[in-house]
């Protein structure tokens, strides 16, 4: 047989804190005294000398300026490893930006892409290809 185990609620019933010790905890935040900056005296000027004492001016209002920054490109990318094997490739078709240098050329590519790599420019042309740019 299943023992039937009284709730928490309607067994504190009659109590005056539930379990929680004083009455003045478990409150919310009412028993630590507000959020935020409640109760610095920010507007009505009740705590601010005694702020001021302790954080100095740079406790109240805002500071700085944060510049809007420019939304980035991210690039997609594709090393000579990962080339297909090819002698023709596009790959502004493709939906690759740039050609990085990671690995040694195959064979003799004639690649189109937008950018490239200095170091990967130069791994094709060693090995008798031509990048095209776009």
């Amino acid at each position: 047989m299943v023992v039937s185990r009284k709730k928490k609620n309607k067994k504190f019933r009659g109590s005056k804190t539930h379990g929680w010790g004083s009455t003045l905890r478990h409150r919310g935040a009412g028993s630590r005294g507000g959020r935020g900056m409640a109760g610095s005296g920010k507007r009505a000027d009740h705590k601010k000398i005694s702020i001021l004492k302790e954080y100095g001016h740079s406790y109240f209002g805002k500071h700085g300026f944060r510049r809007p920054q420019k939304m980035l490109k991210h690039l997609k990318a594709i090393n000579i490893i990962d080339l297909p094997d090819k002698d023709k490739i596009n790959l502004t078709e493709m939906g690759i930006d740039k050609l990085l240098s990671k690995g040694t050329p195959k064979r003799k590519y004639e690649i189109i892409v937008s950018a490239c790599s200095e170091k990967a420019k130069e791994k094709i042309q060693s090995a008798g290809g031509k990048i095209l740019a776009k």
